[in-house]
């Protein structure tokens, strides 16, 4: 096992490599996933609604 200040000291050194975001950055990616999520929600409720309306067609037509 290593020396618990050696690797204290390790972690602040790659802490310090990390590079954040910055907060225009953080905003414009929120607003492109909500984006997303919205424009996926509203295909699979699209998608839902065409299955069920066949499926309805199909089983009037068959029973």
């Amino acid at each position: 096992m290593e020396n618990p200040a050696k690797f204290i000291s390790q972690v602040r050194a790659e802490v310090g490599k990390i590079t954040w975001p910055t907060r225009r950055e953080v905003i414009t990616t929120t607003i492109m996933v909500l984006i997303m999520a919205t424009l996926a929600s509203i295909f699979f409720f699209l998608v839902d609604l065409a299955i069920k309306s066949g499926l309805a067609a199909l089983l009037g037509f068959v029973g």
